[in-house]
């Protein structure tokens, strides 16, 4: 990539960046297309059903592949009903700032230690920084709909991100101790040596708090009370249809897919091979996202939904409280020679 820019001068870097940004953001969103597709494929191959099955290309049916593209164009082309008693800008607004700051950190996500954007020293903290702006859509799509049933989504669901939050935030310092920097190839660099040297095995409690925390700022199944049905109707986004409706959804696999690149990038070495003589590549980071995001479906097609007392309760008397004492613990070995353990 670099060739490129040097080769077309500074006059077209612009133009070159755009076209970084369109060849990072199209794919995103055909992944996130057919994430919805596998996951209904995966569940039901779990729970002993078919799936999608019927909508094909050219006549031929190819395993319900074109069920994607209908989904799209059907939602496309229905009617975006605005309430009458709402605020209408902020109600158009809502879907933009929940799927905007999913799109914008794909900027510096490297898929390989060249294959990336934007590679800035501090990409980690971009990224904490850029997404925690989601929670605005959330709350103004329950502010704005002047609903009684969406405000109460909208509070429930961003108070649960919130707290799910400072528990990522904590995993992530255990990261950042053990690897010295913001930078997140330098993380995944600081990781080369085997699938041993990946961080998930010292730092195997951040692993599992920044996963399953991951899953509940999703408000993913088992933590999506912001959509229990029998509730609250279906949370937030509940006098939404067509297109603004499906932009929540486009930002919530996004963002599934964004998780699953950190928990790759983070703790499970990225686009390094787990073994030493294997060579290293994109593969490789494809594959680790691929095992993420299986397991973000497997749990909803196994966990019962939880109260929100409960998941309250597990963020903030679990969650947080390990991190701090990971973290103190972890502080206090890197000064004597088990610190050596976690770099």
């Amino acid at each position: 990539m670099q060739f490129f820019a040097e080769l077309l001068g500074p006059a077209w870097l612009p133009v070159w960046t755009l076209v970084k940004i369109v060849a990072i953001v199209l794919p995103v969103l055909v992944v996130v297309a057919y994430l919805t597709y596998a996951e209904r494929k995966i569940i039901g191959w779990m729970q002993i059903r078919m799936g999608p099955n019927r909508v094909g290309f050219f006549g031929f049916r190819l395993w319900g592949l074109g069920q994607p593209i209908a989904d799209a164009v059907k939602l496309m082309t229905k009617e975006i009903i605005i309430p009458s008693g709402s605020s209408k800008g902020l109600f158009l607004l809502a879907p933009v700032l929940a799927i905007a700051p999913a799109m914008a950190a794909w900027a510096v996500i490297p898929f390989t230690d060249t294959l990336v954007l934007a590679n800035i020293d501090a990409s980690l903290l971009y990224i904490m920084a850029i997404t925690s702006m989601g929670v605005y859509g959330v709350v103004l799509a329950g502010w704005a709909s002047n609903s009684k049933y969406a405000f109460l989504g909208g509070l429930r669901s961003a108070a649960q991100i919130v707290s799910y939050e400072i528990a990522m935030g904590f995993a992530l310092v255990g990261v950042l101790m053990s690897a010295q920097s913001l930078n997140l190839v330098e993380i995944v660099e600081a990781q080369r040596g085997g699938f041993w040297q990946w961080y998930w095995l010292p730092l195997f409690p951040m692993f599992l708090v920044y996963l399953i925390s991951g899953v509940a700022e999703l408000n993913r199944a088992p933590f999506d009370v912001a959509e229990g049905e029998s509730e609250i109707v279906a949370g937030f986004h509940v006098d939404y249809s067509g297109m603004a409706f499906a932009v929540f959804f486009l930002a919530e696999y996004a963002n599934m897919i964004l998780v699953s690149a950190l928990t790759s990038l983070m703790f499970l070495g990225g686009w390094l091979s787990p073994v030493p003589f294997l060579p290293d590549g994109f593969f490789w980071m494809a594959a680790k996202m691929s095992f993420v995001l299986l397991l973000f479906l497997w749990f909803r097609a196994t966990f019962p939904r939880y109260r929100y007392d409960q998941i309250m309760r597990l963020g903030w008397k679990v969650f947080i409280p390990v991190t701090l004492v990971w973290l103190v613990l972890m502080g206090a070995a890197m000064q004597t020679p088990l610190g050596s353990l976690f770099h």
